[in-house]
C-alpha cells in the first residue's frame, strides 16, 4: 500500500469507478427513487413515536411507549452524545440508498485486497465479486440494512490484521481500529461475531506457522497491537455497546425470569434463546451446492418466472387471463429446501468458484490454511440443527453463540473467504515465476472440480422429489394439479441454471486457458473476467432486486397509510393502548399510528412477551385491562376492520385495593390469572419490601395525567388516605426514576411488569423521568476514546507519511 501521488491517484480513480459502479446497479436511486424494504418499514413503525419527538422537540427520548407496551429506542435509531463515529459513516455514505451500502462492499474488499498486496486490477475484480453476492443484494432488498453495514466494514477489518502480521504496524494498528469503530458502529454485533470465530482461525494458523518459523516474537506483538486497537475501536462505541447489553438483558436474549412454561410445565434454563429458535434458519447440507447452482434449491418463496413457466402455460389453459396467470406465476412458491422461507439463494458465483478452485492449487502457506479452514467451518455451522454434533457443541461452548437466531447467517464468512483466495489464486496464475505446467494445471483441474460438481448436480436430481416442507399448506390453496406443475418448474430451473453453470465455468476455462497459453495478455483477461462476474452474479442479483422494487420517497418515508379506523382511534385524546390480535406481538404497522402492545424487533422485551404467551394467547382479559388496552381491532361479518372499545381497560393509572404479596417470578405471573388487576396488584416480596397494610384505598382518590411524553410522565394525584397506585407502564429499573413532588421516590414492580408506587395522604404530582445513567457513563467513554483514536491517526499519518532519509553514505 504504497502512498505516492501515482497510487494516489488511481485508488481515486478507483473508488470514483465504484461510486459509478453502485449508482448505475441501483440506477433508480439516481431518479430519486428509493428502494422499498419490508423490514425497514417495521422499523419505521417502531420508530416514529422516537422521531416525531425528536423533529418536533430536537431530543432524544431514549425512549417509546408505541411498541410493546414501552421498551428503550437503544435499538431504535438512537443518537448518543460523542458519538464521533456515526458521523464519520455517514459521511462514508454519501451516496443514496442503497448504493450507499454497494460503494462500502465495494471499498471495503478492495482495501484487503490492496492490504494482501493485490494489484489494484485484480482488486477491483475481486471487489465486484465480493459486493455482487447474490446474498449481499437480498439483504438490501428485504432491509437488513445494519447486517448490510457490518458485512461492508469487515474486510477493511481483516485487511487491519493482515497488515499487522505482515509487520505494518503502524498503517495496520489505525486501520484495524478505525475499522472495528466502523464496524461496532454499525449495530450488528452477529455478523461482528462471527467474523471474530474468522480471526479466531487465523490467529491459530498464524501462531502454528510462527512456531515453525521461530517467529513468536512478531506473532506476540501483533497479537497485542490488534487487541489493544479493537479494543480503542471497540469503546468508541461505549454508548451504544453498554446500552444494548443493558436491554439484552431485559430483552428475550437476556436469562428468562420464569422456570416454568404457560402449560406449567419445566422451562429449561438458559441464558440465551432456545436452541429450536436458533437454528429454525439451518442450511441444508446439500442446499449448500446452491453456492455453485443458484436456484438448485428453487430460490426463493417467491420466484418470477412469469410466462417462462409451466404454471403459467398451465392457467391460461384453464382459460385465466393473461394479466392474472402471469401475477401469480410471478410470485411461484419455488424453493424447496430445509428453511422456513427464503427471499434468494446465496449463491456465490460460478465463474468465483472456479476461480476459488484455482486458488486452492496455487496459493501456498498460511494464507490459504486460514482461508480454507474459515470456508469449512462456517458452512458446516450454517448447517445448523442438519450437523447437530458442533451447533450444540458451539452453543454450550461458546460464549454468546446462543445469543443470536438463523445461524445461516454465518455463511457470510463462506462470501468473504471464498473470493478472497480466488483473487490470490488468479493472483498466482499471473505470476511469471509461476510456470507454464502450474498454470495449465490449476486451470485444468479447476474445470475437472467444476465438471465433476456439475455432473453430481444432474446424477442427484434423480433421487430429488422437488417437494416443499410447505407443500401441505400450498396444496390447500392450490389443489394437486397446480402443485404439480409448480414441482415441474422447480425442476426446470434446477436443470436450466445447473445448465447456465456449465456455461459460465466453461467460458472461465477457455479464458483463463488461453491466457495460460499465451494467447490472451493480462489486462484482456481481467476485463473479461471483471465481464462475466458481472453478469454472472449481477444477472441473479437482479431476480431479487430490480428496478420494481424501487418507489418514491415519500411511499419509504411514510410506509404505513392510515385508514379510517387509524383516524377514529387518533381523535380519542386520552392516553392508551391499541391492540391488533391479527398483528400480535409481530408487526408494527399499529406502533406506526398508536401506542400498542406489538411491535417488530428481533429482541423483544421478554415480560411482555411473557405475558402474551402466559395471558394474551388464552385471552387473559384483565391483563388487557391492566396493560390499558382501551381499542381492540376486530372484524365485522363482512370482514372489515373496525375499533372495538374496551370499557374496562384500566387507564393510564388506578389506585388498587390490595398488595398481593408472592415469593418468585413463576407465582407472580400465574396470578395474574385470577385477580381483578383494578383492585388488586401482585408483588414479589423476595425483592421488593413494601408494609402493604400501611395504605387502604380512598374511593375519592384520584389520579390523573398532566403531562405525557416518551421520556417524562407526570401526574397529579389526590387521596384522604394512604394508598397505592399502579402506573400502566412498563418497569425498567435501569433509567425510570420516580419524583415525588420533586424529590426522588422509590417505585416497585408490579403486577409481573408494570410500574406501582406507594402515595402519602394529601395532593401530590409523581413525575418518572427516564434518565438512563448508561448514556452518561458510556458517552465520557467514548469521548476520552475517540480523542485518542484521533491523536493515533493523526500522529501515525504523519509517521507514514514523512519522507525517508537516505542513509549516509559511508
Amino acid at each position: 500500500m504504497k502512498l505516492s501521488t501515482k497510487a494516489f491517484f488511481t485508488h481515486l480513480a478507483v473508488l470514483l469507478f465504484f461510486m459509478i459502479a453502485a449508482l448505475v446497479y441501483f440506477y433508480p436511486v439516481i431518479q430519486g427513487k428509493g428502494i422499498f424494504q419490508s423490514d425497514i418499514a417495521q422499523y419505521k413503525g417502531m420508530a416514529q413515536e422516537r422521531n416525531s419527538f425528536k423533529e418536533d422537540t430536537g431530543e432524544e427520548s431514549y425512549w417509546t411507549n408505541s411498541a410493546f407496551g414501552g421498551m428503550p429506542t437503544y435499538q431504535l435509531g438512537a443518537n448518543y452524545p460523542h458519538d464521533y463515529v456515526k458521523k464519520l459513516d455517514r459521511l462514508i455514505r454519501f451516496l443514496p440508498r442503497p448504493a450507499d451500502y454497494l460503494f462500502l462492499y465495494f471499498i471495503g474488499f478492495y482495501i484487503l485486497m490492496l492490504s494482501l498486496k493485490v494489484d489494484y486490477r485484480l482488486a477491483i475484480l475481486g471487489s465486484l465479486a465480493f459486493g455482487l453476492s447474490t446474498y449481499y443484494i437480498i439483504i438490501l432488498g428485504v432491509g437488513h440494512n445494519a447486517k448490510a453495514h457490518a458485512i461492508a466494514y469487515l474486510p477493511m477489518l481483516l485487511g487491519g490484521i493482515v497488515l499487522v502480521f505482515r509487520k505494518k504496524y503502524v498503517l495496520g494498528f489505525i486501520v484495524t481500529a478505525l475499522a472495528m469503530a466502523l464496524e461496532i458502529s454499525a449495530n450488528h454485533y452477529q455478523m461482528t461475531y462471527y467474523f471474530m470465530l474468522l480471526v479466531l482461525i487465523l490467529g491459530v494458523v498464524q501462531l502454528v506457522y510462527a512456531i515453525i518459523d521461530k517467529k513468536l516474537k512478531h506473532f506476540f506483538i501483533s497479537v497485542g497491537l490488534l487487541i489493544v486497537a479493537v479494543i480503542l475501536g471497540i469503546t468508541t462505541n461505549a454508548t451504544g455497546l453498554m446500552a444494548t447489553k443493558e436491554y439484552a438483558d431485559w430483552s428475550t436474549r437476556g436469562e428468562s425470569n420464569l422456570t416454568i412454561n404457560p402449560d406449567g410445565s419445566p422451562k429449561a434454563k438458559t441464558s440465551g434463546l432456545d436452541t429450536d429458535y436458533i437454528t429454525q434458519y439451518s442450511y441444508g447440507i446439500t442446499e449448500s451446492l446452491d453456492l455453485f447452482v443458484p436456484r438448485m434449491f428453487g430460490g426463493s418463496n417467491s420466484e418470477k418466472l412469469g410466462k417462462q413457466s409451466n404454471t403459467y402455460d398451465f392457467l391460461t389453459s384453464q382459460g385465466l387471463s393473461s394479466s392474472r396467470a402471469l401475477e401469480f406465476s410471478e410470485n411461484l412458491p419455488l424453493y424447496w429446501g430445509d428453511q422456513p422461507i427464503v427471499a434468494g439463494p446465496a449463491y456465490l458465483g460460478a465463474v468465483v468458484l472456479f476461480l476459488f478452485f484455482i486458488g486452492l492449487i496455487l496459493v501456498k502457506g498460511k494464507r490459504k490454511w486460514w482461508l480454507l479452514a474459515g470456508v469449512v467451518v462456517a458452512l458446516v455451522l450454517s448447517w445448523g440443527k442438519n450437523f447437530s454434533v458442533l451447533t450444540d457443541f458451539m452453543i454450550a461452548n461458546f460464549p454468546m453463540y446462543n445469543k443470536f437466531r438463523a445461524v445461516s447467517s454465518i455463511q457470510v464468512i463462506v462470501e468473504l473467504c471464498v473470493p478472497v483466495l480466488a483473487i490470490l489464486g488468479l493472483k498466482q496464475l499471473f505470476r511469471k515465476k509461476v510456470t507454464l505446467s502450474q498454470k495449465l494445471n490449476a486451470v485444468i483441474w479447476s474445470g475437472v472440480i467444476s465438471l465433476g460438481l456439475i455432473v453430481i448436480i444432474f446424477l442427484l436430481k434423480g433421487t430429488f422429489s422437488f417437494e416443499s416442507l410447505n407443500d401441505g399448506n400450498y396444496l390447500r390453496y392450490y389443489g394437486e394439479e397446480l402443485m404439480a406443475l409448480i414441482r415441474s418448474d422447480r425442476e426446470a430451473v434446477y436443470v436450466n441454471d445447473t445448465l447456465r453453470t456449465l456455461l459460465l465455468c466453461f467460458l472461465t476455462f477457455i479464458l483463463l486457458f488461453l491466457y495460460a497459453k499465451g494467447k490472451l495478455n493480462k489486462n484482456f483477461t481481467i476485463v473479461a473476467l471483471g465481464v462475466l462476474v458481472v453478469v454472472d452474479l449481477g444477472g441473479v442479483a437482479k431476480r431479487y432486486v430490480d428496478a420494481d422494487d424501487f418507489v418514491s420517497m415519500r411511499q419509504i418515508n411514510r410506509p404505513f397509510k392510515a385508514t379510517d379506523l387509524d383516524k377514529q382511534i387518533q381523535q380519542d385524546p386520552g392516553i392508551f393502548r391499541v391492540f391488533d390480535p391479527k398483528e400480535g406481538l409481530n408487526g408494527a404497522r399499529t406502533s406506526f399510528f398508536h401506542k400498542s402492545l406489538g411491535g417488530y424487533h428481533a429482541a423483544k422485551p421478554k415480560r411482555i412477551q411473557d405475558l402474551f404467551e402466559f395471558h394474551l394467547y388464552n385471552n387473559n382479559v384483565e391483563v388487557l385491562n391492566m396493560l390499558n388496552a382501551k381499542y381492540i381491532i376486530q372484524e365485522d361479518e363482512e370482514g372489515r376492520s373496525f375499533p372495538a372499545v374496551n370499557p374496562d381497560a384500566n387507564g393510564p393509572a388506578w389506585f388498587v385495593q390490595e398488595l398481593v404479596p408472592v415469593t418468585s417470578e413463576n407465582e407472580e405471573i400465574k396470578a395474574l390469572d385470577g385477580i381483578d388487576t383494578k383492585t388488586t396488584a401482585v408483588y414479589n416480596a423476595s425483592k421488593f419490601k413494601i408494609d402493604r397494610n400501611a395504605f387502604v384505598k380512598d374511593s375519592t382518590a384520584k389520579v390523573a395525567i398532566k403531562d405525557y411524553r416518551p421520556n417524562l410522565i407526570t401526574y397529579n394525584t389526590h387521596s384522604e388516605k394512604d394508598g397505592f397506585i399502579v402506573f400502566s407502564e412498563m418497569y425498567y429499573t435501569d433509567g425510570w426514576n420516580a419524583y415525588l413532588d420533586g424529590k426522588l421516590a422509590p417505585h416497585i414492580k408490579v403486577n409481573y411488569a408494570l410500574r406501582g408506587m406507594a402515595i402519602p395522604t394529601g395532593a401530590h404530582t409523581i413525575t418518572f423521568k427516564f434518565e438512563p445513567g448508561v448514556i452518561k457513563k458510556g458517552s465520557t467513554i467514548a469521548l476520552i476514546s475517540n480523542i485518542l483514536l484521533g491523536l493515533i491517526i493523526i500522529c501515525g499519518l504523519g509517521f507514514l507519511l514523512k519522507p525517508k532519509r537516505d542513509k549516509a553514505v559511508a
